[in-house]
């Protein structure tokens, strides 16, 4: 046991060390690059960093050529730069080496240059320049600037794409078909990817910017050198020539070669669609997969082959293997069908059997928006929206009592581009149309007598006329008496009032038991005599339903919880109770119809037609007429407008045996409209009576209590 416990401490301590080494990496080679550009070096170092430039640059283009998708090399850039860095840093030792030691001979400078200069090129600096120029041109005119424009377009549309992977991550992981830990691996993949390909695009600018300096650094090290030796060495301007510009050439060649081998790597990182193969497979597979590539190409090498004057033997062997290439592909395209056939039970098998987490969720809040309004609610793009929807579920949870459900945002290829839609329980409740860069001018109502040009539409959360406008004319059409909002705000404001229309849809048992637990913590007796002795959980949560419904906040959990508590012996009826519930809460009722006014304006029923209703309720009349009902809404609904038009909010005040009734019959008409009964007006307020509904037209009045 104690030899094991050393071993392990061992090997742990050989792991540290290892890794500290490392990690030493990159400080290291950094500070040779600092040293190489201060002191002079001898020729022999610098035989030996020419030649690792050379290894340095093979690795990165492998490594590049053999990565499965450009993440595999998300150090790349900082590789770029760090071998940039060093093979100027080179340039910059060589240089002074040369200009130093040029007059003794080519092999001054080390034997890498001395090589480059004499046996690459034969010893003729005329040759040296214009394989020179060619590589340069290869580099820069070629290679550098299709790799940057490469780059700067790859990171822009990465970056553009970024929200549509987003959502597409939210709808599978809401989907069922990701779980959490793959959703948060691909969210991290795409934050990379954007990272990498924006780093690339300014790597790009550091091979540009290389090349460059290898031309600059060519012609000066000619210039110099030539006049070191002549005017310092006394050396003739043929040997001046000899010596310096071939050392200046050949050390030109040695940089310019590892340049090109890493310009060629980042092309191929920026162009590498992500699959995962590398890229010698991926190439193989899809430039020799086909076979009728193969054998059309060897048709015409071999036509061109039998042609007088061309190189026989050259061509029609090339047509042969290129004939034998396609012919093996058509066996083995006819071989792997067969063989898949031959397994059918076995492909079966592998089928993943159903489960309930094949069973989709159902959204509680769900918002989808068209392509074109993606923008709003990214905020990257500098969309707003999800702050303001996030305001809105404070605002509307602090306001009704319970905590608003997240709303679920993605985007939706199916609806028109600037179409949204808001669902509840995956069922659609609103929807509406906006355009990004305009904004939406309301007639609030009044009396507007200039119009305004532009595209004239409704106000998708109250029906208003409304036009969109240029945010330029916003001034004007403010002055002119328009309400005028932005995108962001008319998405925010349907989805809130449609949030407080529907609130009692949103509110479940779970949340009561919230409530409930939330209530145990100052008056635990209270919830335990409740719940489940004399009420169940299902039938509370009705009572609050009902409540929300109505426009009645549950925010005030303790009086509803007393007032059941007081009535469920009496009744378990749920519209008894609430009743009963309402009538306690009436300073809060008052509160939310009126706000802190003491007095009430309301409207009230014709005494004649009050009993009628009461006793048509309670059965000892017979049933009302259809012709009475409507006449009496279509009265309620006049009174209700002109109210309005005055500032004022429409309230119905009624017995409490009919109160329930003519809610619920004025609801689907007037969803905002408010019916009271007498008994949940406070005995501390007052009341005036400003209309009375009775068989005829509505009459004023000038009443109160």
């Amino acid at each position: 046991m104690a030899t094991n416990d050393v071993v392990g401490a061992v090997s742990g301590a050989g792991a540290l060390r290892l890794s500290m080494l490392t990690g030493l990496g990159t400080p290291v080679l950094l500070f040779l690059i600092l040293v190489m550009m201060i002191l002079p070096l001898p020729a022999f170092m610098l035989d030996l960093l020419f030649t690792f430039n050379i290894a340095l640059a093979m690795i990165v283009l492998l490594a590049s050529v053999y990565s499965s998708r450009p993440l595999d090399f998300a150090a790349f850039p900082s590789i770029l730069l760090i071998a940039t860095l060093l093979r100027l840093s080179l340039n910059v030792a060589s240089t002074r080496v040369v200009l130093l030691e040029g007059h003794n001979g080519t092999g001054a400078a080390g034997k890498v240059i001395q090589a480059f200069g004499e046996f690459v090129i034969g010893g003729s600096y005329t040759v040296g320049i214009v394989v020179f120029a060619i590589l340069v041109i290869i580099n820069f005119v070629v290679v550098t600037k299709g790799a940057g424009r490469i780059s700067e377009v790859t990171a822009r549309f990465t970056l553009d794409a970024m929200p549509g992977k987003q959502m597409a991550i939210d709808a599978d992981l809401n989907a069922g078909l990701i779980n959490q830990d793959e959703a948060r691996q691909r969210r991290s993949d795409v934050a990379r990817e954007a990272d990498f390909y924006g780093a690339m695009d300014g790597a790009s600018k550091f091979v540009r910017g290389d090349a460059v300096a290898g031309i600059l650094i060519l012609f000066i090290n000619v210039i110099g050198g030539f006049s070191v030796g002549v005017l310092q060495h006394d050396l003739s301007a043929a040997d001046a020539a000899n010596n310096y510009v071939l050392l200046t050439i050949g050390d030109g060649l040695v940089a310019q070669i590892p340049s090109l081998l890493l310009s060629t790597a980042a092309a191929l990182i920026v162009t590498r669609v992500a699959d995962s193969q590398d890229m010698g497979k991926e190439v193989v597979s899809q430039l020799f997969g086909n076979p009728r590539a193969l054998l059309v190409t060897a048709f015409m090498i071999g036509i061109m082959g039998l042609i007088p004057g061309m190189p026989h033997l050259v061509f029609l062997f090339l047509a042969a293997v290129l004939g034998a290439l396609g012919y093996l592909r058509i066996q083995q395209d006819v071989v792997e069908p067969e063989e898949l056939r031959e397994s059918p039970v076995e492909r079966a098998t592998e089928v993943r059997e159903l489960s309930w987490d094949d069973v989709l969720a159902v959204d509680e809040i769900g918002l989808e928006v068209g392509y074109r309004l993606i923008a709003l609610v990214d905020r990257n793009q500098g969309g707003e929206l999800l702050n303001r929807i996030k305001g809105v579920r404070k605002k509307l949870s602090q306001e009704l009592g319970f905590l608003i459900h997240s709303v679920h945002i993605r985007d939706n290829l199916d609806l028109a581009p600037n179409e949204y839609r808001i669902s509840f329980h995956d069922v659609t409740v609103g929807d509406g149309e906006v355009y990004p860069g305009k904004e939406l001018a309301i007639n609030p109502g009044g009396r507007i007598f200039a119009e305004l040009e532009g595209l004239k539409t409704k106000d998708p959360t109250f029906g208003l006329d409304a036009v969109w406008i240029e945010p330029s004319r916003r001034d004007d059409a403010q002055a002119m008496g328009y309400t005028v909002v932005d995108c962001g705000t008319v998405i925010a404001t349907h989805l809130s009032q449609l949030l407080k229309n529907h609130a009692h849809e949103l509110v479940g048992q779970d949340d009561v038991q919230q409530l409930l637990d939330k209530l145990a913590k100052t008056s635990p007796k209270l919830v335990e005599n409740l719940v489940p002795k004399l009420l169940g959980l299902g039938e509370v949560t009705k009572v609050m339903q009902n409540l929300l419904e109505e426009g009645i906040p549950i925010r005030d959990v303790r009086t509803i919880a007393e007032a059941l508590a007081e009535h469920a012996g009496k009744s378990r009826e749920i519209d008894v109770l609430t009743s009963q519930v309402r009538i306690s809460l009436g300073r809060t009722i008052f509160q939310v119809v009126n706000g802190v006014g003491r007095e009430l304006s309301v409207m009230t029923l014709d005494s004649q037609l009050e009993q009628i209703l009461q006793g048509a309720l309670q059965g000892s009349q017979g049933g009302l007429e259809p012709s009475l009902i409507e006449r009496t809404i279509n009265q309620i609904i006049e009174a209700s407008a002109r109210i309005e038009a005055e500032g004022r909010t429409p309230v119905m005040l009624v017995a409490s045996n009919i109160r329930l009734f003519l809610s619920r019959l004025l609801r689907s008409r007037m969803p905002s409209f408010y019916t009271l009964a007498y008994e949940e007006i406070p005995a501390s307020k007052t009341i005036k009576v400003i209309a009375t509904i009775g068989s005829g037209q509505p009459r004023l009045q000038q009443n109160s209590r």
